[in-house]
């Protein structure tokens, strides 16, 4: 018998400390940082583990948006849209949207009418 890969879809990617790849660490650095910025509000008024905990939260959170994708599902509308993609792709097209002013363009094309015999 042989042995045969199975090919994946890494896009290039290496895993760091096994479970993160270097998106996801950015991601979470990211949100490590903006925790930061609370721990040391925090810090200020002497509420020290709060700020631990809203650090810790934003660094789990920059994880997921950089690891995970939206699942496919046909629940929601969003879901079903954008099903298997990457979180952070679907975020940053939200934001795009949005800077753009909400313009939707939909092609309608010629329409042609069938006849049933």
């Amino acid at each position: 018998m042989n042995t045969y890969n199975i090919p994946r879809n890494v896009k290039g990617e290496g895993r760091i400390l096994f479970i993160f790849s270097t998106k996801a660490l950015i991601y979470a650095t990211v949100g490590i940082g903006i925790g930061f910025l609370f721990f040391l509000i925090c810090k200020m008024i002497n509420l020290n583990m709060i700020g631990f905990i809203i650090m810790g939260i934003l660094g789990v959170i920059g994880f997921v948006i950089g690891t995970f994708k939206v699942p496919d599902s046909a629940a929601f509308s969003i879901t079903k849209n954008a099903g298997g993609e990457n979180i952070d792709e679907v975020i940053k097209r939200a934001i795009k949207f949005k800077k753009e002013k909400n313009k939707i363009y939909v092609n309608i094309g010629k329409m042609e009418e069938t006849k049933d015999e």
